[in-house]
């Protein structure tokens, strides 16, 4: 089973689309909402500054592609 991180903000329409997509489809993820600074310095220390980042395995997605996401969870 592929490790899924997604890094959220409660403002985010964005990450809400990314939850939802995972949540129906029944694929379990770890939520990490940058409101919280250590999740925030993580996403920082990647040198990414915006959400929401979808981490599969060690591949990132930036934003919510929902083909690439697809993609990645299929190979």
């Amino acid at each position: 089973m592929k490790k899924i991180v997604i890094y959220t903000s409660d403002t985010c329409p964005h990450c809400i689309s990314a939850k939802e997509f995972f949540k129906n489809n029944n694929i379990s993820f770890e939520e990490k909402n940058v409101k919280e600074a250590i999740n925030r310095k993580e996403l920082m220390s990647m040198g990414i500054m915006s959400v929401p980042v979808i981490k599969i395995d060690e591949d990132m997605v930036v934003g919510f592609d929902r083909e690439k996401v697809e993609s990645l969870l299929n190979k």
